[in-house]
């Protein structure tokens, strides 16, 4: 439940302080009057984000064990390289978002009020795609059976509804949050969630046939760690730990992890460190880590 919360928090935290710059700059610039074009723009990219959700949750259903493991396998690192590209965007080229979102509102308010709506609608549907397939990922991958894949669906919203409220209070100045290290932990801690994601996701594949060595195990623990204990059921929750793990499933959480998670602190390590947080006049200039 809790890495289905930081998932909610980080990826709720940046659609909301996207929503935040757009109204803020119509505020600073006297069109207030195109703020419910913004709003609808977002309330269309939510409805997109569950559509989506429920296509990846309910879609699958009736075909083949072998056919569902093939497509949760696939879509499983799939989720994985967004999610890196998300983590990677925000700690580098998030440094300019605030210019190119009010540039791209100047634009849209030159042609419409459905141009607006389409900006609204795409930077957020972008953040809510992404965020309800690393989310399906990431239930698949800690969750076995229906019974149990509503506690994750309840931190995930908790989370967003946490990132909501931040982002207000932000907006309003009621809040100085450091989101420069906001975006570092929390963006190592989703590279780990990513690690188990990919892991569960190359197994998928093994349980489909499409990779070999299903049974051929690195290690198994399952005595010392057994998935039905509080400790199992945490390791499993927050980093997808898997106590009989495949000899390719270490390999590919290795391959992935070491590397990603050592360019992701030098990215950050090079990148220039903005002020830790901004009045509600300059939202729109310190959003970005």
């Amino acid at each position: 439940m809790f890495a289905n919360y930081l998932i909610g928090l980080r990826e709720g935290l940046e659609a909301a302080l996207v929503v935040s710059i757009l109204i803020a700059y119509l505020v600073k610039s006297d069109r207030r009057q195109l703020i419910p074009s913004i709003w609808l723009g977002v309330g269309i990219a939510v409805v997109i984000s569950l559509g989506f959700g429920a296509l990846l949750t309910f879609g699958p259903r009736g075909l083949t064990f072998e056919a569902q493991e093939l497509i949760g396998g696939t879509l499983s690192i799939v989720a994985v390289a967004f999610v890196t590209w998300m983590v990677f965007w925000m700690a580098g080229a998030a440094r300019s978002l605030s210019g190119k979102l009010r540039r791209q509102l100047d634009d849209a308010a030159g042609r419409g009020r459905w141009s607006l709506v389409l900006v609204a609608m795409l930077a957020v549907g972008r953040e809510g795609l992404e965020t309800a397939l690393f989310l399906w990922a990431a239930t698949q991958a800690t969750t076995s059976g229906a019974q149990s894949t509503t506690t994750p669906l309840i931190g995930a919203a908790l989370g967003i509804a946490t990132a909501v409220a931040i982002a207000y209070l932000i907006y309003r100045g009621a809040l100085k949050l450091n989101l420069s290290l906001f975006f570092t932990w929390t963006g190592a801690f989703l590279i780990l969630v990513a690690a188990g994601v990919f892991s569960y996701g190359i197994h998928d594949l093994q349980e489909a046939g499409f990779l070999p060595g299903l049974h051929n195990l690195a290690f198994d623990v399952s005595n010392a760690v057994p998935p039905s204990s509080w400790y199992g059921t945490l390791l499993k929750g927050t980093l997808n730990f898997s106590p009989a793990t495949t000899k390719l499933e270490l390999i590919g959480w290795l391959l992935y992890l070491i590397p990603t998670m050592t360019l992701f602190f030098v990215v950050k390590h090079r990148s220039p460190r903005p002020p830790a947080s901004a009045p509600p006049a300059q939202v729109s200039e310190h959003v970005s880590p």
